[in-house]
């Protein structure tokens, strides 16, 4: 069963929420605007979960009425509030300012926005400071409030739980006419709001985080606040919200608040509080030097927001998502962008934490088995992330690594090529961002550091060899400018060897490092001379365009057509090539190497190309002017059931699992009989097991699976590129394979 640790995203839906919303479905299915008896009993319904959300809310005044979430409340709160600002614009000391606080959830100053653009109104929305710990600048609010026309804050922040200070935030707004809207959407449940009794104008609520289902939710509006609506027509609501009411929502909205208003249903603060302990001390124990981004204190008990030094969210996402933990790095509905928290970075915490900030949420009906099952798989995560060597402080426990590992940082490719045999390793093209897991996984993994090697020099910065020498203090002693040592023909890596081969052009000193096992050349690291849909660019001070074209011929009679060659850049995932690939899609490589161009024209030609080139999209110096149009590659997306059908069939099928270590401890392959023969390649480890793919019969169907279906994508979009068609993804990955349901009412515990 999964334990879902993301409540302040979502919820399932309670049981007797479910019970009321069939009842109403399959009886009581009456339209509340109808006069005839099924009519009337609809109206009595919404009527008493009017009423019962007035007690639970503490709002026996003002007007509240059912909308269907958080968003459309904002949204009416918002318009209705600049409707009315904008009667008061033409007065004396009319509002110049709306403001909203720092860590808001986007719909608040995306509504701010875009309704002050609607309206014509041109006010100056700013967003108020907050501090460490989350909370708002009291003192900046009361220098502004007098200028304002509306204030919006939150009762608890969705990423971090942070509680705001809504009595110090009133008495801020004191003299102030701004009208005041409070974001209850977290508090609901957690937080005695009292509305009548503080000035709020509006507080938008949504049933979703609090065991309703998605489509329905409520607004509070202040007696006196001014209110336009945002939906004419009907009339349902008294004119304030028109359409049909969404009936089998709210009479599930209506079984959450009397679950709350029995005492039983919901865990008191106290035992939430030592719910959130335990789980605190589950998370230290499994990621030491793990550090809370919110003052535990100031926050719902609910809500954890954490990072762990040298661990990025997504790594730590897909780890708990292998042991069925569901949790998230921050908001849902920011989840696909990848980008640092906003929340965290107004917090002004470093930008560490707000890159790999993790958000575990529970909800107030979590029991103590439930918070027991979730520390124990919390520990396992741990243990899985210190057998795979990415636990500081970690030594001795994982399996010795063999092989090619590559790390990729905005483009840039750094590899690992460790021997098991021999305890020996070497790193090509380091970079900076890389230094502490390097060192960590070397410590750990008990390695020896043979070299570090740079496939070239930089012109733009220095290598980051010396910093990962020094983090291992490591003597490296006399190596050349790319770290080569002196006299070496070759480093000897137990039954491996590395060679290198010179190949001036994209800078001067550019080389390739060439593998070798028993069986002969394995495959080259080609730096930026030859990469995927491009050759490196040769138009910088330390570049040799006119030896390009012959290093071009070099490099191709040591390593052949078919050879894999690993790029020092690799801006679209496509992780090797080889030059009968490349051939195929840069005619400018083919014609150099089929001597149909000669150097000086070779360079000539080149130096078109590299005219004006763009930054990549991670606005980073692009190392290379790509000619292919990256059309060709192509992913196959395969589905659970396409999978099983094929099983029939009597071509071969190769599972993979491309999910890295870490995950795979943890996760189960899916289950489709003796026929099918199963691999576990991490993706970052792809290059070693590519060759052995390609080699397979053309119709052996070599299907990739990972937890999302994102990166065996790019493994089978990699595989058909260098010529096995028949390469897919599974789609939707793990999440979508299909599994036994453990959904119960017995099992309802989150």
């Amino acid at each position: 069963m999964e334990i879902y640790l993301d409540a302040n995203a979502t919820t399932p839906v309670l049981p007797q929420a479910r019970e009321a919303a069939l009842a109403v479905m399959a009886e009581d299915f009456g339209n509340p605007s109808s006069v005839h008896s099924t009519g009337l009993k609809a109206r009595a319904l919404v009527d008493s979960v009017r009423a019962r959300a007035r007690r639970v809310l503490g709002a026996d005044t003002g007007r509240l009425l059912f909308l269907s979430g958080a968003t459309e409340g904002i949204q009416t709160a918002v318009l209705s509030a600049l409707s009315a600002l904008r009667e008061r614009l033409a007065q004396p000391q009319a509002p110049e300012l709306l403001l909203y606080g720092a860590t808001e959830h986007k719909a608040v100053p995306e509504a701010l926005r875009h309704w002050n653009a609607l309206l014509g109104l041109d006010l100056q929305v700013l967003a108020i400071p907050v501090g460490r710990d989350g909370r708002h600048d009291l003192g900046w609010l009361r220098e502004h409030a007098p200028r304002a026309g509306l204030v919006c804050t939150m009762a608890a922040n969705n990423e971090t739980g942070v509680i705001s200070d809504l009595d110090g935030i009133e008495a801020a707004l004191a003299g102030s006419a701004a009208l005041w809207m409070v974001d209850g959407v977290q508090a609901l449940g957690k937080l005695p709001l009292r509305l009548a009794g503080r000035r709020i104008d509006y507080a938008p609520f949504s049933g979703h985080k609090l065991y309703a289902p998605k489509g329905v939710g409520l607004l509070y509006v202040r007696e006196a606040a001014p209110f336009t609506p945002l939906l004419a027509g009907g009339g349902q609501e008294g004119a304030l919200r028109s359409g049909t009411e969404n009936m089998s929502g709210i009479a599930a909205l209506g079984a959450v608040l009397a679950a709350l208003e029995d005492g039983q249903t919901f865990r008191d603060a106290a035992t939430l509080a030592a719910y959130r302990r335990d789980l605190a001390e589950a998370l230290h124990q499994a990621f030491p030097g793990l550090v809370f981004n919110a003052p535990p204190d100031l926050c719902l008990p609910t809500t954890l927001n954490f990072s762990v030094p040298g661990l990025s969210s997504k790594l730590l996402l897909d780890l708990f998502d292998a042991a069925e933990l569901r949790v998230s790095g921050g908001s849902a509905c920011s989840a696909a962008k990848a980008a640092p928290s906003y929340v965290l970075e107004a917090m002004g915490l470093p930008a560490w934490q707000t890159a790999s900030a993790v958000r575990l949420s529970f909800g107030p009906v979590a029991d103590r088995a439930f918070i027991d099952e979730a520390c124990a798989r919390i520990r396992v995560c741990g243990e899985s992330l210190r057998a795979s060597c990415l636990a500081p402080q970690t030594t001795g426990e994982a399996a010795p690594a063999d092989g090619v590992t590559r790390f990729v940082v905005e483009g840039a490719c750094c590899y690992l090529l460790a021997d098991a045999a021999s305890r020996r390793a070497v790193v090509i093209d380091p970079l900076p961002e890389l230094t502490g897991r390097i060192a960590q996984w070397l410590g750990c993994q008990g390695y020896a550091l043979a070299a570090v090697l740079d496939t070239h020099s930089h012109g733009d910065h220095a290598s980051s060899a010396p910093e990962l020498l020094k983090a291992l203090a490591q003597d490296p002693g006399e190596v050349d400018g790319l770290g080569w040592p002196l006299g070496r023909e070759a480093i000897a890596l137990g039954a491996l060897k590395l060679t290198r081969l010179a190949v001036p052009g994209h800078t001067r000193d550019s080389t390739a490092y060439l593998l070798h096992d028993a069986q002969g050349l394995r495959l080259a690291f080609v730096g930026d001379t030859v990469m995927p849909g491009a050759l490196g660019r040769s138009d910088f001070e330390q570049s040799a365009p006119l030896d390009y074209g012959a290093s071009l011929r070099r490099l191709a009679e040591a390593v052949g057509p078919q050879t894999l060659l690993l790029p020092g850049h690799d801006y679209e995932d496509r992780f090797a090539s080889t030059l009968a690939v490349e051939c195929a899609v840069q005619p400018l490589l083919a014609d150099v190497l089929g001597g149909r161009l000669d150097d000086e024209a070779f360079a000539s030609a080149k130096a078109v190309l590299e005219r004006d080139l763009a930054l990549t999209r991670y606005q980073t110096v692009a190392c290379g002017a790509r000619v292919d149009g990256g059309g060709e590659c192509t992913s196959s997306q395969i589905s659970p059931a396409e999978l099983r059908q094929l099983l029939g069939e009597p071509a071969a099928v190769v599972l993979v699992d491309v999910r890295e270590p870490y995950e795979q401890r943890l996760g189960q392959v899916p289950e489709l009989g003796a026929r099918v023969q199963r691999e576990a390649v991490a993706l970052s480890g792809l290059p070693n097991a590519m060759g052995r793919w390609l080699s397979l019969p053309a119709e052996t169907m070599v299907v990739f699976f990972c937890r999302s279906g994102n990166r065996s994508a790019q493994a089978a979009r990699a595989l058909r590129r260098l010529g096995h068609e028949r390469a897919s993804s599974l789609t939707g990955g793990l999440a979508l394979w299909p599994r036994q349901s453990a959904a119960s009412d017995a099992a309802f515990a989150i």
